[in-house]
């Protein structure tokens, strides 16, 4: 055998030593040619079943080994069961890849057909012993269906809660309209008295047409705020002007404190001056006669912070997660009343915090419990 490999010259492993460069690149030729076939049949296979693609993938793979093994095979020339060998190798290594590919798209199939049987079966849960990918989509998609049931359940409330809002008034100024149109009530005292009940029900019933409407607005992603640098102190100062007389009617006693207030915050003063305005004539309305609402301005951990805190008996711990839902009527302290509006105000005010990038927050405290307003500075 030596001698043999002296007479041809070269010995075999000088050769593929001395051709590995060419061997690499005719390689590298071939397996580049290859992976452009697959990426083709990729984008013409794009909607097909995963398992196609999978196979698709796998062909690629053990077609760029083969062309690989015969470029090596043809340069070092070779010949017989040698050759034989080598491609049976490769050839049952390619038909393993392509069972095991099988096996696989099999089950990621599979799967996916338990996924849509899922979404298609209302109401949704998301199945367990997904393949990882599949299970995040599935819990996604269940966390997205709970919320949507939640939102729609809050639409039909607050259509139920906002029309018994409505009805109620206008059937007292009918009833009060046609007694003045047909003479039953004829005494000047009543009759202004009547004129001044209308005029305040109106006034009521067009707040509640404004709050409807701008909680539309937020809802819809169309509320459009105009941000200018605004200094805590004139926010807190322009609040208390606004409900002071509210405050002195209910006999309540409102007082701010603006500590470090100087620090200005990049905001729509109109927009945020209302969200603060909806907290503390929330907290005067449900705070009783002779009792504080105070309201707090300054900077914490970095934040500007703003918090109203009230006398108004606090709030059920189970209820705490709810109190800025669209229509929440819980039966607690902060149950919208006949004299409270339309009860989104602070439904209101969570949707113009959030849309100057803040969080708004409730916690019980003391005597009551206190809503805290945190914005970025700028």
């Amino acid at each position: 055998m030596a001698a043999g490999g002296a007479a041809g010259g070269v010995p075999p492993a000088a050769v593929a030593v001395g051709e590995l460069p060419t061997v690499v690149a005719v390689a590298a030729g071939l397996g580049l040619l290859v992976a452009l076939g697959g990426i083709w049949a990729m984008g013409r296979l794009r909607t097909r079943s995963i398992g196609v693609m999978l196979a698709v993938v796998v062909v690629v793979a053990v077609a760029a080994t083969l062309a690989g093994v015969v470029a090596i095979i043809a340069k070092m020339i070779i010949e017989g069961p040698v050759k034989d060998f080598v491609l049976s190798v490769v050839a049952v290594g390619g038909l393993v890849g392509l069972g095991v590919a099988f096996v696989l798209s099999k089950r990621v199939v599979r799967e996916s057909r338990r996924l849509v049987d899922a979404v298609r079966e209302p109401p949704f849960r998301a199945p367990q012993g997904l393949p990882a990918e599949l299970q995040e989509i599935a819990n996604t998609l269940e966390e997205a269906y709970a919320r949507e049931r939640a939102l729609e359940g809050a639409r039909r409330e607050l259509v139920a809660w906002v029309s018994h809002d409505l009805r109620t008034p206008l059937a007292g100024m009918r009833a009060m309209a046609e007694a003045l149109e047909d003479g039953v009530v004829s005494d000047p005292a009543t009759v202004a008295r009547y004129h001044g009940q209308i005029k305040l029900e109106v006034e009521r019933l067009s707040a509640m047409v404004d709050d409807l409407f701008e909680l539309s607005r937020i809802h819809a992603g169309a509320l459009r705020l105009s941000r200018a640098r605004v200094g805590l102190a004139d926010l807190v100062a322009d609040t208390v002007a606004g409900v002071e007389p509210l405050a002195r009617a209910k006999g309540v006693l409102l007082t701010a404190e603006a500590a470090d207030a100087a620090v200005p915050v990049e905001a729509d003063a109109g927009a945020l001056g209302r969200a603060l305005g909806n907290l503390v004539v929330n907290a005067i309305r449900h705070t009783p006669s002779d009792r504080a609402v105070v309201l707090r301005a300054g900077v914490d951990d970095g934040m500007a912070c703003l918090s109203v805190a009230d006398c108004c008996g606090g709030i059920p711990e189970e209820d705490l997660p709810r109190v800025f839902e669209v229509a929440f009527r819980g039966e607690s302290a902060r149950t919208p009343t006949a004299d409270g509006g339309a009860g989104l105000g602070l439904a209101i005010a969570q949707g113009i915090v959030e849309a100057h990038d803040g969080v708004i927050g409730v916690v019980n405290d003391g005597p009551g419990c206190r809503f805290e307003i945190r914005l970025p500075l700028c």
